[in-house]
C-alpha cells in the first residue's frame, strides 16, 4: 500500500472502487450460494490483498506485480498451513521467523520485491493462524483464484484502452509544463517545475517498456505507439525548455503558457486538451514567434520545438530511469533481522495472550514495519487509528444486522473504500481492511467478540515495531536521505560538466537522470523529517542542497539552449567551472 500522505483533493477512482467492491463480494457470494464458504473466504482474502496492490499504472506492470504478490502469498499460505498441521511445538514460530527473514531480505530491492516479501509473510501468518479443513493444496489455490479475479478485473480494459494510461501520463507532462510556464516569474515557479519533473518521471516510468521496444526497432511507423513515443520524446525536450524559461524568471504571456497544451492537442488528438489559443487562427500557427529574441533563448527554443511537430523524429531513445538502492547490503540485512525479531516477539506475545489463533499481532507487524513505504511512526499511528475506526464501524454494523447477505454488501462497500484508501490514505485503507477481515473471520467460524482485543493487539504490534526500529535503526531514514542527496548532487554536477560536449540524446539523458535523482532525494529528505529524531540531534538541511542542485540544473538547461540558439551569447551565470552548489 502507499504510504499515507494526507487526503488529497483528487478525483475519486470510481473504476478502482467498483473493482474493489466486486472482487471482494463476488467470491463470498459464490461461496454462500454453493456452500463452499471456507474456500470462498480464502479467495476473498486473496482478492483483499489484490485490491491493496491494484493500481493505475500500465496493465503489464500491475499484472506483473499482482502475479508476483499472489504467488508469494500462496507460497506463504502453504508454508504456514503445513507448519500448523505438523502439530510440532515451535513449528509455527520457526516458520514465521524464517518467512520474516526472507521477506526482509528482499523487501528493500524495489516495489515488486517489497510487495512480494510482505505478502509472503502475510501468507505464512494467515496460514499458520487460521486452521482450514480440507486438502492442503486447496487454500493456496483458492487464494490464487481471488488474486486472479483482481487481475482479470484490473487488466480487462486493456482490450479497448490499450495505450490509455500511457497517453494520460504523457499528456500530464504537457499540462504540467503549461502550469510551470504560467508560474514563471512568480513565487510558486520552483514548485511548479518540480511538479513537471514528477510528471516526467511518471511518464518515463510508464513508457519504459515501450522505450525498450523502440531501441529494438520493433515499433511500426505511424502506429499509435509510434505517435505516443514521438509525443514523449518531445515532452522530454519540452522539460528542458520549460526549466530554462522558469530559470529566466520572467512572467510569460498566455500565448506562451498555452503552447504545451497546443502541442499536446496536435500530438495526441482526442485527449480533451483545448487551449484557448487553439482557435485564434494565425496566432495559433506561430504562438510564441512575436516574443522571441536574443535575450530569451528559452522562448526561441520553445518556438523551434513547436515547429518540430510533424517532422520525422530524431531517433533518440531515452534510457530507463536509474533505480536508487536502499543503502546496500548492510541495510537489507539489518532490516531482515529486525523484522524477524519483531515477528518473533509478536508471535510469543500472541501465544501468551490468545493461544493458537493470535495471528493478528504478527500480521500487524508485517503491515506496519515497511520503512520503504514511508515513515514508520506515521504508518504505525495510521494503522492504530484505522483499526479503531474499522472496529467501531463493523461493530455498529453488527448491532444493526447479522444477515449474511447484508454483511456481504458491507464487504462490498468497504472493498470500494479500501480501493480508494490505498491511493489516498493508509489509515482509510486500514479502516476498510479491518472491517472486511472481521466479516471474513466470522464466516470462517470464529465468532468470538474480539473487538477490544484487536485494538490492543494492533497497539502492541505498533509498540514492538517502533521500539525495535528506533532502538536499533534510528538513522535509517536519515542515512538514506544523506546518501540520495549526495547521489543527486553528483548527478547534477555530471549534467553540468558533460552537457556542453554531449550529443542531444546524451544531454537529455543526463538532465533527466539529474532531475530524477533530485526528486528522489527530496522525497527521502521528507521521509527522514517525518521520523522522530533523538533529542539534541538536528538533521542536515538536505532541502537547501537539493534546491541548489535543481537551480543548477535549471541554469545548465538555459545555458544549453543559449549555446544551441546563439553561440555568441555570454555564458549563463552559475554554470561556469565553479561549483554552484555549496557543499
Amino acid at each position: 500500500m502507499k504510504a499515507a500522505r494526507g487526503l488529497a483533493f483528487t478525483p475519486v477512482p470510481l473504476a478502482a472502487a467498483a473493482r474493489g467492491a466486486v472482487a471482494l463480494a463476488l467470491p463470498i457470494l459464490a461461496g454462500v450460494w454453493t456452500g463452499a464458504v471456507i474456500p470462498a473466504v480464502i479467495a476473498g482474502i486473496g482478492a483483499l490483498w489484490g485490491v491493496s496492490q491494484d493500481g493505475s499504472d500500465p496493465y503489464r506492470m500491475r499484472v506483473r506485480r499482482l502475479a508476483c504478490m499472489g504467488l508469494a502469498a500462496a507460497l506463504g499460505l502453504l508454508a504456514g498451513e503445513l507448519a500448523l498441521r505438523s502439530t510440532r511445538a515451535g513449528a509455527v514460530t520457526v516458520c514465521l521467523v524464517v518467512a520474516a527473514l526472507l521477506a526482509g531480505s528482499v523487501s528493500l530491492r524495489g516495489r515488486v520485491a517489497s510487495v512480494s516479501g510482505m505478502h509472503l509473510l502475510l501468507g505464512v501468518t494467515i496460514g499458520s493462524g487460521i486452521p482450514v479443513p480440507g486438502p492442503w493444496w486447496q487454500p493456496p489455490l483458492a487464494l490464487l483464484a481471488g488474486v486472479g479475479l483482481v487481475v482479470v478485473l484490473s487488466a480487462t480494459p486493456w482490450l479497448w484502452r490499450r495505450y490509455h494510461i500511457e497517453r494520460a501520463a504523457v499528456r500530464a507532462v504537457y499540462r504540467a509544463a503549461s502550469e510551470a510556464l504560467s508560474a514563471a516569474g512568480r513565487p510558486g515557479a520552483e514548485a511548479a517545475r518540480r511538479r513537471l519533473t514528477a510528471a516526467l518521471d511518471h511518464a518515463h516510468q510508464v513508457m519504459g517498456r515501450h522505450l525498450d521496444r523502440q531501441v529494438g526497432r520493433r515499433v511500426r511507423p505511424q502506429s499509435r505507439l509510434s505517435t505516443l513515443l514521438d509525443a514523449f520524446h518531445l515532452a522530454v525536450r519540452l522539460g528542458e525548455v520549460t526549466s530554462a524559461l522558469v530559470w529566466e524568471g520572467r512572467p510569460l504571456p498566455r500565448s506562451v503558457t498555452e503552447v504545451p497544451l497546443m502541442m499536446a492537442a496536435r500530438l495526441l488528438p482526442g485527449t480533451g486538451v483545448a487551449p484557448a489559443a487553439a482557435g485564434r487562427g494565425t496566432a495559433a500557427a506561430h504562438p510564441v514567434a512575436p516574443h522571441t529574441g536574443a535575450d530569451s533563448p528559452g522562448l526561441g527554443a520553445l518556438t523551434a520545438l513547436y515547429a518540430r511537430i510533424g517532422r520525422a523524429p530524431d531517433g533518440e531513445p531515452a534510457p530507463r530511469l536509474p533505480d536508487q538502492p536502499w543503502q546496500g547490503r548492510a541495510a537489507h540485512l539489518r532490516y531482515a533481522v529486525l523484522l524477524a525479531a519483531c515477528v518473533l516477539v509478536a508471535q510469543l506475545c500472541a501465544e501468551l495472550l490468545h493461544g493458537p489463533r493470535g495471528y493478528w499481532l504478527p500480521m500487524t507487524v508485517a503491515f506496519v514495519y515497511k520503512p520503504d513505504f514511508g515513515p514508520v511512526l506515521r504508518r504505525a499511528l495510521h494503522r492504530c487509528a484505522g483499526t479503531v475506526v474499522g472496529v467501531a464501524a463493523i461493530g455498529a454494523v453488527v448491532l444493526l444486522t447479522t444477515d449474511t447477505y447484508a454483511l456481504i454488501g458491507v464487504v462490498a462497500a468497504f472493498g470500494a473504500l479500501m480501493a480508494v484508501g490505498v491511493r489516498h490514505h493508509y489509515g482509510l485503507a486500514t479502516t476498510a481492511l479491518t472491517a472486511i477481515v472481521f466479516v471474513m473471520v466470522d464466516l470462517l467460524g470464529d465468532h468470538r467478540a474480539l473487538y477490544a482485543a484487536r485494538i490492543l493487539d494492533t497497539a502492541l504490534a505498533a509498540v514492538i515495531v517502533l521500539a525495535a526500529h528506533f532502538a536499533f535503526w534510528p538513522s535509517s531514514a536519515a542515512g538514506r536521505a544523506a546518501a540520495q542527496t549526495e547521489t543527486a548532487l553528483a548527478a547534477a554536477h555530471r549534467y553540468r560538466d558533460l552537457a556542453p560536449e554531449a550529443a542531444p540524446a546524451q544531454r537529455h539523458a543526463l538532465r533527466r537522470t539529474a532531475y530524477h535523482r533530485l526528486a528522489e532525494a527530496r522525497r527521502a529528505a521528507a521521509h527522514a523529517h517525518g521520523e522522530p529524531s533523538r533529542p539534541g540531534r538536528t538533521l542536515p538541511d538536505w532541502e537547501a542542497a537539493i534546491t541548489a542542485g535543481e537551480r543548477l540544473c535549471d541554469a545548465v538547461s538555459a545555458r544549453n539552449l543559449a549555446v544551441a540558439g546563439a553561440p555568441s551569447m555570454r555564458p549563463v551565470p552559475g554554470c561556469g567551472g565553479s561549483d554552484a552548489v555549496g557543499e
